[in-house]
């Protein structure tokens, strides 16, 4: 028998101490920052679940592949899964990838000198390497998280890139096959690293949608919640005619008013802002004027409204309705979505398997079933099929 040293039962300690942390701290962080508020089963219409059940659902923003969850499997924590999303009647949803993010954000002023708390919860997730200091290499990990599901169980989740995919998708559902869908896009680009080149990279890699901005100033220009509040840079302007050229989709939701009204003054194809509120509704950092939001919406854009409290003011299903009511006042039935920021390390009142409390809420403020059918998914299964690569 060999007897083990103070430095080997050291390595041996700080082993197990690591394989341990890398189990558990996942698990705490996801529990910790995707909370759901605790409250009693809804209680939903039997109209409100039968539309509910015919209706095509789909969702513009979820950072679930910034955590290592199983998303084939049930989870008791975060807010969106494969079997979540069936249970819900999702039908799709567009998965973004978190690259960067300053520690302690809020929505008034960040630096972009900030200490990176992907960077922190890449390593405490164990992830490979390369993505430790390395952006693009993180957008391209959570994607093959995705693609790796598809090969695992077509049956349960498709991969979305084309107008032609979005179309199977619809089909197989129509023939009520049990699959769901995902687009992947980023959430701000500082997924490009820097590199112009990376656009393509990443076009390449399966991505069709890619925000400009999170909550800094970037490369590309001024975040919403940035220092500078300033617009384009020339590598900005390089990067939106690049995207536009592969046809990726355009996401301003963390961009700032300049950026906005730069990107619209370059082109004239429509926008997204993917997981936002109204200032009208709730006069909130987070939220673009209601100026700008009509400015979009003319252009074809569409809009996703959020479910916390930062963008519709108060996370009840009653206040979102209110805010996509809102909206649809505002800018028109048809640029209206649901843009949630589910797994967004936000606090939520309702996860995805419970999402016919907002068909119900709709019901009971009067909506049309064709507004309804229109906000929960046919708007953005339009847009993508408009939008996406054919």
């Amino acid at each position: 028998m060999r007897v083990l040293g103070i430095t080997g039962l050291t390595l041996a300690g700080l082993t197990v101490a690591a394989a341990l942390a890398l189990n558990i701290l996942p698990t705490v962080l996801d529990e910790q920052m995707n909370t759901v508020l605790s409250h009693t089963p809804y209680r939903i219409a039997e109209d409100a679940l039968r539309l509910h059940d015919s209706l095509i659902v789909a969702d513009l923003h979820s950072d679930s592949t910034l955590w290592e969850r199983d998303l084939l499997a049930r989870a008791d924590r975060g807010h969106v899964d494969i079997p979540r999303m069936r249970e819900g009647n999702a039908a799709l949803q567009i998965f973004t990838s978190v690259t960067r993010s300053p520690w302690g954000l809020n929505y008034e002023q960040n630096s972009n000198d900030s200490l990176d708390s992907v960077t922190l919860l890449s390593l405490a997730q164990g992830w490979p390497v390369a993505t430790w200091s390395n952006l693009t290499a993180r957008a391209l990990y959570q994607a093959d998280k995705l693609k790796a599901m598809e090969l695992t169980a077509p049956a349960e989740f498709q991969m979305v890139y084309s107008a032609a995919d979005l179309e199977r998708l619809l089909q197989r559902r129509a023939n009520t096959e049990p699959v769901v869908g995902g687009v992947l896009g980023t959430e701000g680009s500082h997924a490009l690293d820097g590199k112009l080149k990376n656009i393509d990279v990443l076009f390449d890699a399966g991505f069709r949608m890619m925000s400009l901005q999170h909550f800094f100033d970037n490369k590309l220009g001024g975040s919403l919640h940035g220092e500078s509040g300033a617009g384009l840079t020339v590598f900005g302007k390089q990067a939106v005619d690049r995207m536009l050229e592969l046809g990726v989709m355009v996401d301003v939701s963390h961009s700032s008013p300049a950026v906005v009204v730069d990107v619209l003054d370059r082109t004239k194809k429509p926008l997204l802002v993917s997981h936002t509120g109204f200032q009208g509704h709730c006069k909130s950092e987070r939220n673009i004027s209601d100026e700008l939001m009509i400015a979009i919406a003319a252009r074809g854009g569409l809009i996703g409204v959020g479910f916390w409290g930062a963008a519709v003011c108060d996370t009840s299903p009653e206040s979102i309705v209110a805010a996509i009511a809102y909206g649809i006042e505002l800018v028109g039935e048809d640029h209206v979505a649901l843009g949630s920021d589910f797994d967004g390390t936000v606090e939520v009142s309702f996860d995805v398997s419970e999402l016919a409390v907002l068909t119900d809420e709709m019901l009971k403020a009067g909506f049309t079933e064709v507004q309804v059918r229109k906000v929960m998914g046919l708007n953005v299964v339009r847009f993508l099929g408009a939008n996406l690569p054919r």
